[in-house]
This record gives C-alpha cells, structure tokens and sequence, in this order.
C-alpha cells in the first residue's frame, strides 16, 4: 500500500449535504487570499473545519433485536425520566431518556437508534437557545421520529442548538429503517433526545462521548445475548 493509499483512508467521506457550504467557505478564503494572505488562511482553517463537520464516516453497528444504539456522535449530557413531546404520541408518562450533545466539532450525521418502522415524524419550529440546557427539548426547534419495533417504540428528537440553522430529514414516514442507517442531520451544533420504553434501564452514564450507530445506548429486551454486526 502506497503512502498515498494510506492517506486516502485516513481521511472519512464528506456527506453530499455539505458540499454546497465547503465550496462556498472555499471561495471565500480565495477571496480573502486576494485581499491580505494571513486573511486567506484564516478562511482555508474554516474551510477544513467545515469538511470535518460534514464528514460521514463508516460505522460498524451492532445488530440484534433490543439493541438501542446512539443517534448522534457527541457526549452523553442528561439521562434522566422526562414527559416526551406531545406530538410523540408515546403517552403522558415520564420516560427514560437520553440526551447527547454534539459540538460543532462532531460528526453530524444522525443515525437510526433501532431498526423498525418510522410511524410518525413531526417538526415544530422554535428558539434556538443553548442545547445543552434541559428547556431546550421543550423550547428549540425540533424535529422528532417514532420509530415502532417488535420489541417496542422509540422516539428521536433531532433538538437545534444555538448556531444550528436547518435540520435535515431524510427518511418519510411509513419508511423501514435499520439501526445506524443514516436519517438526517442538523447545521451546526445541536442535540438528540432518545425515548426509551418505561422500564428501560440505560446502558451508559452521563459524560461518556457516544459514537453514533456503534455505542449502545441500552437494552431493551435487557437479555445480553450474542451480537452480529453490520457495517454500513
């Protein structure tokens, strides 16, 4: 293998939702080349930032019935009993859920946290206040998934955080989904709530950096039996 081979692997694809904004950071710094040079390569730094924000690397996800996998790459900020949005329809009970937070260094991506079927999906606009704050799942713009399995429903809540400006969708309801299959993301810098069924204990702790599509974030059948895995 070639120096140049290795390098290629090293570096993860970048999802087809970011070209538009690395070519227009890159003809910026172009621009600021012209004007003053230490200019231009200020603009080229957030240039390569921006690729890496919207880099899509291949995750390996562990696949078996129960599994809950992480939604988001980014930290595991709250877990915690919280009433899910009305819109879920998934009653008016408190329920397990987990939250991660993604930095604007994070790989953005969002994927499936279980295979099933998405039987509702429902976007309501809001603020745009810090998403790490736990009134952000009540107050941000949001876009949230159910998604229905044998073994239960789970709700994905895609939550914009303080310099997000859209959050993209790209699965429709009544669509099959497998877990780690890639369901949208969000610009640039937000959060995932994932709502568990009562009962479900989770499988990590608050502070631990999530992978998403690979970190289990618990067990709904809570029978830890062996596991196949499924790159995608």
């Amino acid at each position: 293998m070639s120096i140049l081979d290795s390098i290629q692997r090293q570096i993860p694809p970048i999802h087809k939702e970011g070209y538009p904004f690395i070519g227009i950071f890159a003809l910026v710094s172009l621009f600021l080349f012209w004007l003053w040079s230490p200019l231009g390569w200020i603009g080229t730094v957030l240039t390569v930032w921006c690729a890496l924000f919207f880099r899509d690397p291949v995750r390996v996800t562990p696949v078996r019935e129960g599994l809950v996998v992480s939604p988001a790459d980014g930290r595991v900020s709250m877990i915690t009993m919280a009433l899910p949005p009305a819109e879920l329809g998934l009653g008016d009970k408190p329920l397990p859920r987990v939250s991660i937070f993604m930095s604007v260094f994070n790989c953005h991506v969002n994927r499936a946290p279980i295979a099933g079927r998405i039987d509702r999906i429902a976007y309501r606009p809001g603020l745009f206040i810090n998403a790490e704050l736990d009134k952000a799942s009540e107050d941000n713009e949001r876009n949230s998934l159910v998604i229905s399995s044998a073994q239960g429903r789970i709700g994905v809540i895609q939550i914009a955080g303080l310099v997000a400006k859209r959050i993209v969708c790209f699965v429709k309801e009544g669509q099959s989904i497998g877990a780690g299959e890639r369901f949208g993301l969000i610009r640039f810098g937000s959060r995932l709530d994932v709502y568990l069924p009562l009962g479900t204990r989770a499988l990590v702790s608050e502070g631990q950096t999530a992978i998403a599509g690979e970190t289990v974030l618990a067990d709904i059948v809570a029978d830890d039996t062996g596991r196949s895995y499924r790159a995608s």
